[in-house]
């Protein structure tokens, strides 16, 4: 074999896996499931946020439409998947309960207010976990990678001051095989780690922006809802958020 041969042998993956130890390729393939667990992660996630902030997009806009707020939660239906309307529907249903029981006291509206903010806060925190589903897979991809990769580069270099004991000398050829063996093992690491870290990081910004969208909706439901117990029992109940 010439030596272009063989150095092209040496920067072929499938070569540089088949002739790795077992230890070795254990780690690359390890690193491999890691890498494709994390990109099915990284679709499944940003797939998820763009139809979240496409809906709500779509349901602030009806909102902001000068429709009222019943007719809006109508439309949305009794148990709507997405948390915005949810929150709507949520907040209306406390207000009907409220006004048909009657609100004749400061106390009994102040108790629907602490009512509907405990409600539309659970909900918060409960979205608030399910869009951060999966990012401790990111994390732990991204974190723990470079260090597996590392230790089968460790365990390459290994092998190749093993060859280079047994084979009595020090050129190229007797310690090449090994070392890139060593290195590959640390590329798939980093191939590993580096998407899982930027996703992990775009997706808990885009996670912490959700939930700010979440409750800076919910504020203006509690807002809506208290200047509805501030006017007069036969007012108008449109919009005003």
């Amino acid at each position: 074999m010439t030596i272009a041969a063989e150095a092209s042998s040496m920067l072929n993956p499938v070569e540089l896996f088949l002739r790795a130890d077992y230890v070795v390729k254990a780690v690359m393939v390890g690193l491999a499931v890691a890498s494709v667990w994390s990109w099915a992660v990284i679709i499944s996630k940003a797939l998820s946020f763009a139809s979240l902030n496409s809906q709500a997009n779509a349901f602030e806009q009806a909102v902001g439409s000068g429709r009222s707020l019943e007719e809006i939660a109508a439309q949305a239906g009794p148990t709507p998947a997405h948390p915005l309307p949810r929150m709507l529907v949520i907040a209306l249903s406390d207000w009907r309960e409220a006004r048909t029981r009657g609100l004749t006291s400061e106390s009994q509206a102040n108790l629907l207010m602490s009512r509907i903010d405990r409600a539309l806060d659970s909900l918060i925190a409960r979205e608030g976990q399910r869009v951060e589903n999966g990012l401790g897979v990111l994390s732990v991809v991204a974190t723990s990678s470079p260090f597996i990769g590392l230790f089968g580069t460790v365990w390459g270099i290994m092998n190749a001051f093993g060859a280079i004991a047994s084979a009595g000398n020090t050129n190229l050829t007797t310690v090449a095989p090994a070392i890139s063996e060593a290195l590959f093992a640390t590329a798939i690491g980093l191939f590993a780690a580096i998407p899982a870290y930027i996703a992990y990081n775009k997706f808990s910004i885009d996670a912490g922006k959700f939930t700010g969208r979440l409750e800076s909706f919910a504020d203006d439901l509690q807002a809506a809802v208290a200047r509805r117990l501030g006017s007069a029992p036969a007012a108008d109940t449109r919009r005003e958020v």
